[in-house]
């Protein structure tokens, strides 16, 4: 990771997804990463400045915008455990199991994260100290 900042696209009315973002705020204590919900018009914005898609309706998956680059499902996550403080880096060590696998258990937990941890009926808001990670 650079110093600049890497952003984390996250389904906002999603509960297991902004327990996710609270997990990496915790672990980020020098603000490597920032924020936006797939959902926000800043995010859809960032899709498109890199030529993902931003007709994101139902959004399934953790992105990651890093170095111009896009990320998306189990590599998304795993190069952001590796920008993290603590243990977390290792888990990175992940990236030899083969991303048709990984990306089978990342699907099969986002098929059914409103069903297992729940949703909200709008995105989260950032606490003012926070909020300037947030697009």
């Amino acid at each position: 990771m650079t110093s600049t900042p890497a952003t984390i696209l996250f389904d906002g009315v999603c509960n297991l997804c902004n327990g996710f973002v609270q997990f990496v705020i915790n672990r980020d204590p020098h603000g490597r990463f920032r924020f936006a919900a797939l959902q926000s018009d800043a995010g859809q914005e960032l899709l498109r400045a890199h030529g993902a898609s931003a007709a994101v309706v139902a959004p399934e998956t953790i992105m990651l915008v890093d170095q111009g680059r896009v990320y998306s499902h189990s590599a998304a996550v795993l190069r952001i455990l590796r920008g993290l403080s603590g243990p977390w880096p290792l888990m990175s060590a992940a990236v030899v199991v083969p991303a048709f696998i990984r990306d089978a258990v990342y699907r099969f937990v986002a098929r059914h994260r409103y069903q297992w941890f729940g949703r909200e009926e709008s995105c989260m808001l950032p606490t003012p100290e926070l909020a300037r990670r947030f697009l």
